[in-house]
């Protein structure tokens, strides 16, 4: 698959420094090893030689216009002094000069789209903390939080449990919509809309601004923030327009900044955002289907970081643990679990999912992820802090706080009764009227 990039992303903004494959092809390799990427080894000799050719096209294109310059810079005189042959002369080495100087160009430029077409696919320098594997089956449990307990009655399917509440309907959705669309009905919806107003509120309290960000976003943005595979797999396009619908506020919060020069003294700049969240979701199969755990359309807060590069392991280890307490102060149990290199995508220097535990499955899913990006999208969408040694750029970090629904399946199975009822964490009482428990026999009938 060729890939895809925009007509904005420059030789400087790619996912790693080129200064990286000219002074140490060796590291970049290995990083690429650590990957499991081994097809795209040869993408880095072919870069370093390529770059070679541009930056002796670039060097003739300069000498050939310092020499143009000098000689238009004589035709004034010549022309006092009218030496009309001369003149003549010389406009004629400059025209060729000209002529030269345009096919160099056109020798430059088909030499930057090659290099511009690898370094897009080159993957970002892992963190060296990062554990080898090779897909998400060897990622690593961090640390729990919580008992992951098994009640001695049985929970069942959370969409059986929500149905019970009169609380999901999936048959209007199905034909209104189609597969992976929903309708949220009565309580079950207060309590879904009741864990987002706290996700804001909590994370407000946390010292982040509160944004709700366009929810489209222009083609050159989505190449600034995310790899071709990712948006391939996510993405939904308006037809007709350069637009995208996000599948995460990040997309919108980081292409917020796309160009700008910020002043040192205003960085770390945190944010936390609210946006309905667009994915090209590949449904799962059996009973998993027809829930609301993957479905294309959902609610999401997002928490986003841009900061100095020595400040950014520090935040990224403070935005995990925001969304740990989060869920803990729904007494909801979780665990982290850290990203290996192959479950890695490519912008991403080190990443680990906060997963709550199903006690009907028996196991954790996910319900967040957090990733530090290095200087990956800043690269691609041109952010740089100002310093008094020069421009640089910021590094970038995203955490979930919280996608609904998935929250919501956390909260009704292990906040469910042997009754049927399901209790409401204390902190989302205020969010739901003062309401402690929701019960079957209070149902909202479908219309």
């Amino acid at each position: 698959m060729t890939p895809w990039v925009s007509p904005f992303i420059f030789l400087e903004d790619y996912m790693i420094d080129i200064k990286l494959i000219r002074e140490n092809r060796e590291l970049v390799k290995e990083n690429i090893k650590k990957k499991f990427q081994d097809e795209k080894l040869g993408l880095v000799d072919e870069v370093y030689e390529y770059d070679k050719s541009y930056r002796e096209f670039k060097l003739m294109i300069d000498q050939l216009r310092a020499k143009r310059n000098s000689l238009s810079s004589s035709i004034g005189m010549l022309m006092r002094e009218k030496k009309l042959d001369e003149v003549e002369k010389i406009k004629n080495e400059v025209s060729e000069i000209n002529e030269k100087i345009g096919e160099i160009e056109e020798k430059e430029e088909r030499v930057e789209k090659e290099i511009r077409d690898r370094m897009m696919v080159i993957p970002n320098i892992i963190d060296e903390s990062v554990p080898i594997g090779k897909d998400d089956s060897e990622n690593m449990e961090i640390e729990k939080y919580g008992e992951p307990f098994v009640p001695d009655y049985e929970i069942p399917y959370h969409a059986d449990i929500c149905e019970s509440f009169g609380g999901l309907d999936k048959i209007s959705s199905g034909k209104t919509s189609g597969n992976g669309f929903y309708y949220l009905v009565g309580d079950i919806a207060r309590l879904h809309e009741a864990t987002l107003a706290y996700a804001r509120d909590f994370m407000i309290s946390k010292g982040f601004t509160y944004c709700i960000p366009p929810f489209m976003i222009h083609s050159d943005v989505v190449s600034g923030v995310m790899s071709f595979p990712e948006m391939e797999a996510m993405m939904y396009k308006i037809e007709g327009e350069d637009l995208y619908l996000i599948g995460t506020s990040e997309h919108s919060m980081i292409g917020r900044f796309k160009g700008e020069l910020i002043d040192e003294a205003k960085l770390p700049i945190a944010m936390t955002s609210y946006s309905p969240c667009f994915r090209k979701e590949v449904g799962a199969h059996g009973i998993e289907e027809r829930g609301i755990y993957r479905v294309h359309q959902f609610e999401k807060q997002e928490m986003i970081v841009l900061c100095k590069e020595e400040e950014a392991m520090d935040w990224y280890n403070k935005m995990w643990k925001c969304t740990v307490d989060f869920f803990r102060s729904m007494d909801i149990s979780v665990r982290t679990l850290e990203c290996c290199s192959g479950d890695l995508a490519d912008l991403k220097v080190k990443s680990c999912d906060i997963e709550a535990w199903s006690p009907r499955q028996k196991k954790y899913f996910e319900v967040g992820s957090c990733s530090l990006l290095g200087d990956a999208q800043a690269r691609r969408l041109g952010i740089r802090m100002k310093t008094d040694k020069g421009n640089v750029f910021v590094n970038t970090l995203n955490n979930t706080v919280i996608a609904s629904p998935r929250s919501l399946i956390a909260i009704l199975e292990q906040h469910y009764q042997e009754d049927g009822s399901v209790n409401v964490p204390k902190v989302l009482q205020p969010y739901m009227g003062g309401l402690k428990t929701i019960k079957p026999n209070n149902k909202n009938s479908i219309m």
